[in-house]
């Protein structure tokens, strides 16, 4: 009788027509007391209440995103905002899925394909971080990801092909640089405890035992083992003995041999990888006797584990008496791999030091001997072929990290003592290369960034600081943002103290800020300046126009592609009123047409005046008239009593207009020749008034060709004038004269002009395609990490075009100018160069160039820019990023381009062929897009293997899915034509699409989609809107329905060739929504508000409309509150209307389920004024399952909605 009492109480509490307590807190409560293995309930309420829980399968459909367990992320910066879809719970490796619901087996298994396939991309330990929760600083070991790794680490052993003589080719480098990365991760998870390494290697052993009889376990054995002496070489010293006893265990599994294994030729690379589990006990006995000493001088007796552990198996026996031979020896040849063998082999801070340093005075050169650099003045020690970057993928992470720090210590020291011999060219090149290993990151890019850099600015050390900004521009492919904004702060905070009088020096502190601002990506801007802003960082120049210009420019693009326009916000406001602050300035209108509106609008909003340049022209002409009788040569009147000190005193004034450059283009307009002063007074300015005089003189240059008597003999004379000053007399430099002519112009008119000027320095005269011509012919190759002769190469071309940052042109050819100084055949004698080992004109002027492009796009001739990249095109042979710089031009300008094809593919094809010029056909495009643009070749892999140490991209997805973009946007058709198409790739479910693989197609298709502008994932909304109208929904449901799953779940049906159109466009927005990012998700939202809202009439619709949005309100909770909100009210309006429009719903259980679920885990009270209006004009029996939606009418209602609101006011960090 208890009993039956008891299960008749609670069948009384769960039954819905009973109306004491909502179905959804029943439900979780039931699920928070009854653990999954157990059954529901006692046979007497078994069959009640599964068949209440199972109620909740709908609300757990409607808040699952389909196919979640099947999608994968592209591991690049993009991905850090959207890190909470991809959360996983660290000890499970499952999605945090709260609160509990019948959820899918899928969605509830372990998802470890997920984590692998993170591990397995290059630059991929943030994420792996991101998606556990873990922070670098807590110390937090995961058994779940030691795991994962070891899968990682068995498979790849097993994929590794059988090595012979002829496999060197790309193949044998492939598999190294898997294994480089494999390593690499095993070091980070194992340096900062994320995994405990003995344990890791106990895992190897036990899987390896139990595929022993599988097949041959020995295959990928040198690479397995070149991983673990990664780790083992710099931590046999500080770990204790036991932790490396799995180790010997496993190499006694592996090399199980009766016979030695033959010598390697170690004249290969791969003779190290063989070594390496010889090179492993070498340490650990190492280990072992200075334990065996110590013990013994302490009194004790160290056991050595005798018996067998530690004996070397026969099978390395011949390997173990070639290094103690070559270990008696000590003359290691530099020639092949011995040295890196015997580094590896032994400590560098042991007695076996003569092997490391052999290899480190190989990049150092000799005191007594120097070589030239560029520039007078300028020696370096006389090293010159950096050591090669496969004897540095030879060396142990331990050895590379000794380099590095003996390479930094000699940096500093140099530094300290003023040496006027700067590093070798060998030294710069290894130290640069050195850079790309992140498994050292702490001694190289971070070391470089804090601590290096800081202390070279600090002793003012500008030789070496010049260096370090080369290294940046020219061999940094891989800067994390934290880094770049700390980069940029420090270059920032040097320009605003007062650098030396260095043309040169201030010249590669503008070019480093340049290249560092615009090589921001577009995902990281938001969230590092908003975190410099807080930390007080300066990143806004206080000095440069041109750098803020830029920042401004970088800006609104970020805004662009990332679709946050609707979330600019605060923060992009903040920024932009810091730039005004610092450099007040205004754009022309077709440049703010481009900007996102939020970023118009500011500007709309200022109120800052344009150049008056007849103002400008009066001024210069008074100035003239004052000066110009010290200015020319032949010029003796001195009649208005100043002389040559009054003239040297006022130009040297902060406060005196920058007009002195502008002068002297009257003195050469009018034919003069001028005087000795007019060098005197440049050579005497400050490199930052300097910068202000360029400024002045773009200003007078776009007034100068624009007036006159309008004759094309006037617009002559000012061109070959402007000519001689940039080339004959080195007055003013290309590439910050066209910064600034194709930034500072405010009015449409001004800006024709410009163009005109940019257009004819860069194509009419030929000094400037003569420097780009010479320079792409003389480098083939643009692959510096395999040169060893790239000082003659650069030499070669200085000398042949020699840079002059000191006036030396206008010296040498002003009256008198022998007599300025005393060495006239050197005028430059007077001035310190600095070092410059990679930097040219034609490199400088590559981030100018993309600007140029830009200006063109924004204007609606396209002629002059066909010209220019018919001309200097080539150029982009040298672009860091080209495929990077083709996407953001393409996406950014998309609008400008739609109906210019023929820009679009001249554009693509210039850029794309000057990239490819000595390179694979596919190694920037597909084979069909090639063809396109009229390339010949044979049919190609889908892609070229490559280094990504060296690549704009980080890994081969995140480069797969921009070059496929770039083709996308290059493509003759309209975008929501194209857009189209792509979604009925997977919709119409093309031949070439399995059924098996619908999830991955989904997933490539959404990848590409959310990374295009607009109009190309507009379609997928269209084709909502038409569906929602579809019979199938619009139809009404019978009474004695079962829930629709057939239409409103996807996952099942697919494979059962049962899924309808609905329900695959469905699973389609599903997946394409969990790709976008918080600001194109944000669209989706007024979506729904202003076009679906008034469609919905039917019960099917509006839970057509729940499933379609209830996957995301976990995101709006988390990055968007105001659209949670708004997409929460548009809910209930649908949900007014349907009641309305239907005579009876059916379904009220579900859709009230999913309604309170809504409540209690996302919006809480907020609404509850909207929710109380709605309810009240409800069908009854509706309103009675909501009456409770408002408000808890019982304690445990009560204690179950606190919990709850607890749990969803807590997120994932």
């Amino acid at each position: 009788m208890m009993v039956k009492a008891v299960c008749d109480a609670i069948e009384h509490l769960i039954d819905p027509g009973s109306y004491l307590l909502p179905g959804y807190l029943a439900q979780d409560e039931i699920r928070q007391n009854i653990p999954e293995e157990q059954p529901l309930a006692p046979w007497p309420l078994n069959e009640k209440l599964t068949r209440f829980m199972d109620r909740f399968r709908a609300t757990a459909t409607m808040v699952s995103t389909t196919g979640r367990w099947m999608l994968l992320p592209v591991v690049d910066h993009a991905f850090y905002q959207t890190t909470s879809s991809w959360r996983l719970e660290p000890d499970s490796l499952k999605f945090s899925l709260k609160p509990k619901l019948p959820y899918s087996k899928e969605m509830c298994r372990r998802q470890g394909r997920l984590l692998r396939y993170i591990l397995r991309q290059t630059y991929s330990r943030d994420m792996v971080l991101q998606v556990l929760g873990f922070q670098r600083h807590v110390k937090q070991r995961c058994i779940s990801l030691e795991v994962e790794l070891v899968d990682l680490i068995v498979v790849a052993m097993q994929t590794v092909f059988e090595e012979s003589d002829d496999n060197t080719g790309d193949t044998a480098d492939q598999t190294h640089l898997m294994w480089q990365h494999i390593s690499s991760q095993v070091i980070f998870i194992a340096l900062y405890q994320f995994g405990n390494f003995s344990q890791m290697v106990e895992l190897i052993y036990s899987k390896l035992c139990s595929l022993k009889q599988d097949g041959d376990i020995c295959r990928g054995r040198e690479h397995l083992m070149w991983c673990l002496l990664q780790f083992i070489s710099g931590s046999i010293q500080k770990n204790s003995f036991a932790d490396f006893a799995p180790v010997d265990k496993l190499i006694h599994l592996l090399y199980p041999e009766n016979e030695p294994l033959p010598l390697p030729d170690m004249s290969k690379p791969s003779s190290i990888w063989h070594f390496s589990a010889m090179c492993i006990l070498m340490h650990i006995n190492r280990k072992a006797q200075s334990l065996a000493q110590t013990d013994s001088s302490q009194g004790g007796g160290f056991n050595l584990e005798a018996n067998q552990q530690w004996v070397i198996p026969v099978a390395l026996q011949k390997q173990n008496q070639f290094l103690l031979k070559c270990l008696q020896n000590k003359n290691a040849s530099s020639q092949d791999y011995q040295t890196a063998l015997l580094c590896n082999a032994c400590n560098t801070t042991t007695d076996y030091n003569p092997s490391f340093t052999l290899l480190v005075e190989n990049v150092y050169g000799e005191s007594g001997s120097a070589i030239q650099l560029p520039g007078s003045n300028c020696v370096a020690f006389n090293k010159t072929a950096p050591l090669k970057m496969q004897l540095l993928d030879s060396l142990t992470a331990h050895t590379k990290m000794s380099m590095l720090h003996s390479i930094t210590s000699k940096i500093t020291k140099l530094a300290q003592t003023k040496s006027i011999c700067a590093l070798s060219p060998a030294l710069v090149e290894t130290y640069s290369r050195l850079m790309v290993y992140t498994e050292i990151e702490s001694l190289g890019i971070k070391g470089l960034v804090t601590q290096v850099f800081p202390k070279i600015c600090e002793s003012r050390s500008w030789g070496i600081l010049n260096t370090l900004l080369e290294i940046i521009n020219y061999r940094m492919h891989h800067i994390q943002p934290a880094f770049r904004i700390q980069l940029l702060n420090t270059l920032h905070n040097q320009t605003s103290m007062q650098l030396p009088m260095h043309n040169q020096l201030l010249f590669g502190v503008e070019s480093t800020a340049l290249r560092l601002i615009m090589g921001l990506d577009n995902f990281d801007i938001k969230p590092q300046l908003v975190r410099s802003f807080s930390d007080q960082k300066q990143i806004v120049s206080q000095k440069s126009e041109e750098l803020n210009r830029v920042l401004v420019l970088t800006l609104a693009r970020s805004i662009h592609i990332t679709g946050s326009e609707s979330i600019s916000g605060s923060w992009c406001i903040d920024i932009l009123e810091a730039i005004m602050a610092a450099t007040p300035h205004r754009w022309p209108q077709q440049t703010l047409k481009c900007f996102p509106h939020s970023v118009q609008e500011y500007f709309q909003r200022q109120t800052v005046g344009c150049v008056n340049k007849k103002l400008l022209k009066s001024n210069i002409e008074k100035e003239y008239v004052k000066w110009n009788a010290l200015l020319i040569a032949s010029t003796q009147d001195s009649s208005s009593g100043l002389d040559e000190t009054d003239a040297l005193a006022y130009f040297s004034l902060p406060t005196t207009p920058p007009y002195f450059i502008c002068l002297l283009w009257k003195v050469f307009f009018e034919g003069k020749t001028p005087s000795p002063l007019a060098y005197k007074v440049l050579d005497g300015v400050n490199a930052n008034q300097l910068s202000d005089q360029v400024r002045t003189f773009s200003d007078f240059l776009v007034y100068e060709f624009s007036v006159g008597d309008g004759s094309s003999e006037h617009v002559k004379i000012c061109a070959n004038v402007l000519r001689d000053m940039v080339w004959k007399y080195n007055i003013v430099f290309i590439d910050r004269l066209i910064l600034c002519l194709a930034l500072r112009s405010s009015e449409t008119s001004d800006v024709q002009v410009a163009n005109f000027i940019i257009q004819y320095l860069l194509i009419k005269p030929d000094d400037f395609r003569n420097r780009v011509r010479s320079f792409v012919q003389e480098v083939e190759s643009t692959d510096h990490w395999n040169q060893s002769d790239w000082y003659s190469k650069h030499m070669a071309f200085h000398q042949k075009y020699p840079e002059m940052y000191y006036f030396e042109g206008l010296l040498k050819h002003c009256s008198g100018g022998d007599q300025v100084n005393s060495t006239a055949e050197n005028p430059s004698s007077n001035h310190q160069y600095l070092p410059s080992y990679f930097s040219n004109i034609t490199l400088r002027f590559l981030p100018v160039l993309d600007i140029v492009i830009h200006r063109c796009l924004e204007s609606t001739t396209t002629k002059s820019l066909e010209t220019c990249l018919d001309v200097i095109g080539m150029l982009y042979k040298f672009h860091d990023q080209p495929i990077t710089y083709l996407f953001n031009t393409l996406h950014y300008y998309e609008y400008n381009l739609r109906e210019r094809p023929s820009l679009k593919k001249k554009l693509v094809s210039t850029i794309v062929g000057a990239v490819t010029e000595k390179k694979p056909a596919d190694w920037a495009l597909s084979h069909d897009f090639m063809k396109y643009v009229k390339y010949s070749g044979k049919d190609p892999l889908p892609f070229t293997p490559r280094d990504w140490r060296f690549n704009e991209f980080p890994n081969a997805s995140a480069y797969a899915l921009h070059v496929t973009c770039v083709e996308i946007l290059a493509l003759p058709l309209p975008g929501d034509q194209v857009g189209q198409a792509l979604i009925d790739v997977v919709l119409k479910m093309h031949p070439v699409v399995s059924r098996d693989d619908i999830f991955s197609w989904m997933n490539s298709v959404a990848l590409i989609l959310t990374a295009l502008p607009e109009i190309f994932w507009k379609p997928l909304h269209r084709r909502l809107f038409s569906t929602i109208t579809c019979d199938t929904l619009k139809n009404s449901v019978p009474s004695d329905s079962s829930y629709p799953y057939h239409i409103l779940s996807y996952s099942k049906q697919q494979l059962a060739y049962t899924d309808l159109p609905c329900t695959r466009l469905l699973a389609l927005s599903h997946i394409v929504w969990y790709h976008m990012s918080i600001g194109q998700l944000s669209l989706v939202s007024q979506f729904l508000k202003e076009e679906m809202r008034p469609l919905i009439e039917t019960e099917l619709q509006l839970l057509y409309v729940f499933h379609l949005i209830g996957p995301y309100f976990h995101r709006f909770r988390a990055e968007r509150t105001r659209c949670l909100m708004d997409v929460a009210s548009v809910l209930y309006d649908m949900l007014l209307n349907v009641s309305n429009c239907t005579k009876e719903i059916c379904f009220v259980d579900e859709i009230s389920d999913f309604l309170y679920h809504v409540k209690y885990m996302h919006i809480g009270t907020a609404l509850n004024e909207k929710v109380e209006e709605v309810v009240g004009k409800l069908q009854p029996t509706l309103k009675k399952r909501l009456q409770f939606i408002t408000q808890a009418s019982s304690a445990t209602a009560g204690r179950q909605h606190q919990q709850l609101i607890y749990q969803s006011s807590n997120p994932p960090t």
